[in-house]
């Protein structure tokens, strides 16, 4: 064993993570053997000495203290007796090594002072982000294909009922859930698969194009909960590049590292969905220099590709007092999705280029009405809207998403399993009232939420107002028994129809 696997204490709990000091944040294998606290906090020797200098300048102590000897008769009497363990304070504490002055709730230092707040778990009695992902053991020869076995290939659904699950929560977007699903499916199976074969898959990330309120990131968010696998979802208008205010492109992974409770063999099969990614963008016309456009496309491009990335455990940027820890990013399925305004027009200019006037032509208004004009965005257009060639290329796999209808709007409310509906009904079902709605009123409400321009976003503020009086009045009359939301009352021309019990 080495001396660094020798300055790895193992766990109580859990061998696999390695302790964190308390103040400075840095790992044990970076600054060797650390001493133990109380509540299961360590301090690194660096920090200790800096603590001890720092009491000694505020006792006014120029030159250590020296402690003195002892008479060779008292050692003797000493030595007599059983030996008394020096971690043990005379009132039975456990010190563990520590003089009580350095001890928590101690007048003299407290230790709280010295880190920042909100790092400690009541449940645990451990310190959060106090612990890191003990670094992988180096490959042996001939190893190099090897891929842990994170996932089990017979445990994952096939994309058939990847799909009738998505149907379950996500309405419409037929050919949407289809591309994920085998894409997803695809993923894994490469994931858990590849060791076993002499050609190499290539990654499937994927790039998702559709209207604000469609869907795009709770189709994600359903995705990684019916896979069990850690999900991180980030901004991409908070990228910039390194060096100037804002996240770092790792920051990313930051993110999917604490999803995964700090694993990194478990993030590294993850998904890591990036939203607003048309924000990042090459800039128009711009003199400036452009930090969180062109340049945030170039740092994406190496995590996109796959490969080995330091990240830092428990923050979002770099810096001397956050541990670091190496993940590989070549299982990660990096899913991108944005709303990408003005891309229709690119579309429409392309396609009607070559429009003339005279027989046989077309007209140059022809996609003006055109609901599905977003589905025929190729490459070419994506790189006018201001996306390299580079990124695109590391997105093989791009489809969009429609935009919302009334009628979907209506199946949105009423089918899926956790739809806004049923939340009010099962509110107001534990105050033993029934709660129905008019066909006529969900339409109502359709519309309404169309004039926002807001998607599916829209309902929930719409259906909050009108359900505010009703929610105030119910629990005043135990006589209700049932209540019906009429058009009307949507409109603001009438009230809701009541029916007493009885």
């Amino acid at each position: 064993m080495s001396d660094k696997d020798d300055t790895i204490i193992k766990d109580d709990n859990n061998n696999d993570y390695e302790n964190v000091c308390y103040i400075c944040r840095r790992s044990e294998s970076q600054v060797g053997k650390m001493l133990k606290m109380l509540d299961n906090m360590y301090i690194c020797p660096d920090c200790m000495q800096r603590t001890f200098d720092l009491m000694n300048s505020s006792a006014g102590f120029s030159n250590p203290v020296v402690k003195p000897k002892q008479d060779k008769k008292e050692t003797d009497e000493k030595s007599d007796k059983p030996e008394k363990n020096d971690n043990q304070s005379q009132n039975g504490n456990q010190t563990n090594g520590v003089p009580p002055i350095l001890n928590l709730g101690s007048g003299f230092l407290n230790l709280d002072n010295l880190i920042m707040p909100g790092f400690f778990n009541a449940d645990t009695g451990i310190p959060k982000s106090q612990r890191v992902k003990k670094a992988k053991p180096e490959k042996k020869a001939g190893a190099e294909n090897e891929v842990p076995a994170v996932l089990d290939f017979k445990k994952l659904p096939p994309p058939h009922k990847i799909k009738e699950q998505l149907d379950e929560y996500v309405i419409g977007q037929e050919r949407a859930k289809k591309i994920i699903s085998v894409a997803v499916y695809n993923h894994y199976k490469r994931v858990t698969k590849d060791a076993e074969g002499s050609i190499e898959i290539g990654k499937s990330n994927m790039l998702m194009i559709g209207p604000t309120g469609c869907g795009k990131t709770y189709l994600v968010q359903t995705l990684a909960r019916l896979l069990n696998v850690p999900l991180a979802i980030t901004d991409a208008t908070s990228l910039t590049e390194a060096g100037y205010i804002g996240d770092d492109v790792e920051s990313v992974l930051s993110k999917l590292l604490k999803a995964a409770d700090n694993d990194v063999d478990r993030a590294e099969t993850g998904i890591v969905f990036i939203d607003e990614i048309d924000k990042i963008a090459k800039k128009r016309n711009v003199t400036n220099r452009d930090v969180s456009g062109e340049s945030v496309q170039q740092g994406l491009l190496k995590l996109l590709e796959g490969a080995d990335v330091e990240v830092p455990v428990g923050a979002t940027s770099k810096n001397a007092m956050v541990p670091m820890t190496t993940i590989n990013t070549k299982n990660i399925l990096f899913i991108c999705g944005g709303a990408f305004p003005d891309l229709e027009e690119i579309i429409k200019k392309r396609l009607s280029k070559n429009t003339l006037i005279g027989f046989n032509n077309d007209l140059k208004d022809k996609f003006d009405n055109d609901p599905d004009l977003l589905a025929k965005v190729n490459n070419e257009d994506l790189r006018e809207f201001g996306l390299i060639p580079e990124f695109i290329g590391r997105l093989p796999v791009v489809y969009t998403l429609r935009g919302l209808d009334a009628e979907m709007l209506v199946k949105i409310m009423k089918e899926p399993k956790n739809a806004i509906l049923k939340q009010y009904q099962r509110l107001l079902e534990l105050d033993e009232v029934d709660l129905q709605f008019d066909d006529d009123a969900l339409l109502a409400i359709a519309e309404k939420a169309l004039e926002k321009k807001t998607g599916a976003r829209g309902l929930r503020s719409i259906i909050e107002d009108f359900m505010l009086d009703i929610m105030y009045e119910i629990p005043k009359d135990p006589t209700i028994g049932r209540v019906f939301i009429t058009k009307e009352y949507i409109d603001g021309k009438g009230g809701p129809r009541i029916v007493l019990r009885g």
